[in-house]
């Protein structure tokens, strides 16, 4: 196993953004070594964030369902998609208005930013995920967008597409009202640079001291690369070793799980006195 000094090679402070499906749990059970892994990230005072590509629920929703799995972190720990949209759209035009295909943490995050949810000519249609999306909306969204409402998605994560799943993915939406309108949306999630900026400087990090941890190489290890930061693809989520010479690209590190990752050392006199 690669030492901590032997990866990161920076005297910088070093922190994680951390993907959670496939890399801290699966189908609700912790992945074995990332409860270990996330004490010892804090015990250690190692920033880091939960980077999650879900729209549809609050930073409180997500601590709860960690919580649930004896993983004890707090809101300031958790980014979401939807935080980063509702920061890029009120950076963008301040104090906007928006139609949402969405639910309650998209929704939220626009009011936090400033936003107003209306039903008629909205300078955005945001899309993220939901359980209530239905063919009026759509319709609807449609003439917004034609009307001059610009295309927002949240993040252009795929459906499974696997027996029993039956909800189609944002990528799924966004393609319909692409295909209806001829207008093109823009992503903020993963692997969007947008995203990906955001939650380092949320963590206070430059990005040589920035690592990603992920299991997908299409959003984790693609956005790492593109922003400069280190990545690491856990191979206990969705990408496989096998799938690795599909990809012009490739993640720093390799390993069967977060157990494995090598944990920095951030002392304050070691760092100050290298710097």
């Amino acid at each position: 196993m690669i030492s901590a000094e032997e990866f990161y090679k920076s005297n910088e402070r070093q922190g994680f953004l951390i993907d959670m499906d496939g890399v801290i749990y699966s189908g609700g059970t912790p992945i074995p070594g990332a409860i270990e892994f996330i004490e010892t990230l804090l015990e250690n005072d190692i920033p880091f964030l939960f980077l999650t590509n879900n729209s549809q629920f609050t930073r409180r929703d997500v601590v709860t369902k960690l919580e649930r799995m004896g993983i004890n972190v707090e809101e300031k720990h958790i980014f979401t998609s939807a935080m980063a949209t509702g920061r890029f759209l009120a950076e963008q035009k301040p104090h906007g208005t928006a139609y949402v295909l969405g639910e309650g943490g998209l929704i939220l995050s626009l009011h936090n930013n400033g936003y107003s949810i209306v039903h008629s000519d909205p300078d955005y249609v945001v899309v993220g995920e939901g359980r209530t999306l239905t063919l009026e909306m759509v319709s609807k969204a449609i003439e917004m967008i034609l009307a001059g409402a610009r295309l927002i998605a949240t993040n252009l994560d795929p459906s499974p597409r696997i027996p029993g799943w039956n909800k189609p993915g944002i990528s799924a939406v966004i393609a319909m009202l692409e295909n209806a309108t001829g207008r093109k949306a823009f992503s903020v999630g993963k692997p969007s640079p947008i995203m990906m900026r955001a939650a380092r400087k949320e963590l206070g990090l430059r990005t040589a001291g920035t690592t990603i941890i992920g299991d997908t190489m299409d959003t984790d290890i693609l956005g790492g690369v593109q922003m400069g930061y280190r990545t690491i693809l856990c191979l206990s989520g969705w990408s496989k070793k096998d799938d690795l010479g599909s990809y012009t690209y490739c993640p720093d590190l390799i390993v069967n799980s977060v157990a494995e990752v090598p944990i920095p050392d951030n002392n304050p006199t070691e760092l100050a006195a290298a710097g």
